[in-house]
Formats: C-alpha cells, sequence, structure tokens
C-alpha cells in the first residue's frame, strides 16, 4: 500500500459569496496534513497573487479540490481572522 501524500492548493478568492480560484499547487509532497498546515505560511509568503483574499488548501493528493466560497475562507472554523492576517489563511481539507 502505497503511502498516502498531501499537496497544497493555493487559492485566491474575492469578496462575498464569490467561488474561490485555485491559482496554483505547491510541488512539495507533505507527509501529513499538519505537515502540510505547517508550511503553508511560508508558501503563502512567497507569492504574490492579486486577490483579496489568498488561502491555502492541503488536502489528500488523490482528492477532488473542495468548493470554498469568500464568505467561508473569511471565518475558517467559525471565526474572524485577525485583521493583519486577512489576506493569508490556511483552510483544513476537513
Amino acid at each position: 500500500m502505497e503511502p498516502v501524500l498531501f499537496v497544497m492548493a493555493i487559492l485566491g478568492c474575492g469578496e462575498g459569496d464569490a467561488p474561490c480560484r485555485q491559482v496554483a499547487i505547491v510541488e512539495a509532497r507533505y507527509q501529513s496534513e499538519a505537515a502540510c498546515q505547517a508550511a503553508t505560511e511560508s508558501e503563502l509568503a512567497r507569492r504574490d497573487i492579486l486577490y483579496p483574499t489568498v488561502v491555502a488548501q492541503c488536502r489528500r493528493a488523490d482528492a477532488a479540490p473542495r468548493l470554498l466560497r469568500a464568505s467561508e475562507v473569511a471565518r475558517p472554523g467559525g471565526g474572524a481572522i485577525p485583521e493583519q492576517r486577512q489576506r493569508f489563511a490556511a483552510i483544513s481539507s476537513r
């Protein structure tokens, strides 16, 4: 059985209920979702993507992308992202 690998998709989100658009897939593959999540801040900081909100979505390499809406990104886990971090967020595959 092959090990489960995770990929990081970079998404650009508009405002309101508009769907986020996948703009890149990070070349690295991660051994766990936790390792992928740990790498999101540095990966997002390296990119210059012109969207109001840019997020990283970690998911299994064999999984289809999950559709996200901008309104979901503004409140991951039900809370608000602190103002200084609104441009960047990591979204769990759960």
